[in-house]
């Protein structure tokens, strides 16, 4: 990623900016399957737990809503990765135009400032 040039970023990010605008209704969380007896097996039922504002909440899910949340589940997790991947760009973005800026304005303090290469 270090290799990056500036403009490959900001494309990049236009492409996470454009995929998030496709996503549809989400929902954090984890949904399982647990039994009223476990030992039997039997009594099988659906819970969503997930944390929202600093509290863990859990409700039970009817069966015919399993699969609507399983969508929403993978939304959010699509989510929350394409906005960690933007938050690295923009990050990366910053130092590499702020190094940019260096080199261009002063070329002979960006050669003599280079970190001494580890042995």
């Amino acid at each position: 990623m270090e290799n990056k040039t500036l403009f490959q970023i900001e494309s990049r990010i236009q492409t996470i900016k454009s995929r998030l605008q496709d996503i549809g209704p989400m929902r954090p969380g984890s949904l399982t399957k647990q039994y009223r007896n476990r030992k039997e097996g039997t009594g099988e039922f659906f819970q969503i737990s997930y944390t929202h504002k600093m509290k863990s909440k859990t409700e039970y899910v009817r069966p015919q809503f399993v699969e609507q949340l399983r969508h929403q589940i993978r939304s959010y997790k699509t989510f929350k990765k394409l906005i960690e991947e933007w938050v690295a760009l923009g990050i990366l973005y910053s130092q590499l135009s702020m190094k940019t800026e260096i080199e261009r304005s002063d070329p002979q303090h960006a050669r003599t400032k280079q970190p001494k290469p580890r042995k």
